[in-house]
């Protein structure tokens, strides 16, 4: 089998794909030949070192897949050969196979092609988790969505709107702002702009009561200004590289909330969420409650470029390779 491997930290450039033994599975496990993976924001991150966790080398990235069960080990019940999966693995998703316990992976509902699903695990339990525990959110109140036109800004206008929520997707150029409207969005603005925050407020006039941040950087002081008494503005990540520093007068006097939304560390602390999150997404996509955004589709040989366009910000949705 062939598996992406990194030997030394770096940019992609520095990554290799190997031939490697495909691995038999064990007792509980399942063997998935891949056939879409799933690339997020962290995966670049890993690659260079540049993560708050470094992977031990060599190293072989990717969490996220699609496939089809190929093999599966003693005392595996529920999973068959030939069933269409997805799932998630500690590493080594970039490949053409995998072997993970069996119960880390769902079957994957007749409407749903391989490679949405393989980029569906991480950002949408992300979103689910973000404004449904963290954010309460009810329906009909606006969302302000920073990053709106990537794999996590795509995810939260999805799932957002599943839950009855106005989007207002925040996005750097024309041609983002049409995808985060192509994903679902109600509105688009350009925060790039000096009066921005204007334009906010013509475009939602009773005001916003939520921001999902997977951004960081400059923009998100304003966008916390920006939130009605009584908002709760969820921090998500941090892609533009920097951590910002609101200063807590502005929670006090807006009576609103920060709320860190960690589903990672949420799931390594409570490891049966991730069921119940997941369940809940294919359930909403199996009865049309839910409709995940496009992904945009790379070939695994292409795997240089794709992470190279990923870490320069030129991939709109979530990021898929495909065998």
């Amino acid at each position: 089998m062939k598996i992406i491997r990194c030997q030394e930290f770096g940019p992609p450039e520095n990554l290799e794909r190997i031939e490697i033994d495909t691995p038999e599975p064990g007792p509980g496990d399942a063997g998935v030949r891949i056939s879409a993976a799933g690339v997020g924001f962290v995966d670049g991150l890993m690659i260079q070192g540049l993560y708050q966790v470094k992977p031990r080398l060599p190293y072989f990235p990717g969490s996220e897949f699609a496939g089809v069960v190929d093999a599966v080990g003693p005392e595996v019940e529920g999973i068959d050969t030939g069933d269409r999966v997805l799932g998630m693995c500690s590493a080594g998703a970039f490949s053409d196979y995998v072997t993970v316990p069996a119960r880390s992976i769902y079957p994957i509902p007749d409407n749903l092609s391989d490679a949405t699903a393989a980029g569906l695990f991480i950002n949408y339990a992300t979103a689910l988790y973000g404004l449904r525990d963290c954010g309460k959110v009810r329906s009909g109140e606006t969302m302000l969505v920073l990053g709106a036109a990537g794999g996590v800004g795509s995810a939260a206008i999805s799932v957002g709107k599943a839950m009855g929520l106005n989007i207002i997707a925040a996005a750097s150029t024309e041609d983002k702002r049409s995808a985060a409207l192509s994903f679902g969005a109600d509105a688009a603005i350009d925060y790039t702009l000096a009066d921005w925050r204007d334009a906010l407020k013509e475009t939602a006039p009773d005001g916003i009561t939520l921001v999902y941040d997977p951004v960081g950087g400059d923009i998100s002081e304003s966008a916390f200004r920006s939130l009605s008494p009584g908002g709760r503005f969820l921090v998500v990540g941090f892609a533009a590289g920097s951590i910002p520093s609101i200063p807590l007068n502005l929670a006090l006097l807006k009576r609103s909330s920060i709320v860190g939304v960690d589903w990672g560390g949420e799931s390594r602390a409570h490891p049966e969420i991730n069921g119940e999150l997941i369940s809940t997404l294919l359930s909403w996509i199996e009865t049309g409650k839910l409709e995940p955004a496009a992904v945009t589709e790379r070939s695994m040989g292409d795997f240089k470029e794709a992470l190279k366009d990923q870490l320069a910000g030129q991939i709109t949705g979530k990021l898929v390779l495909t065998n």
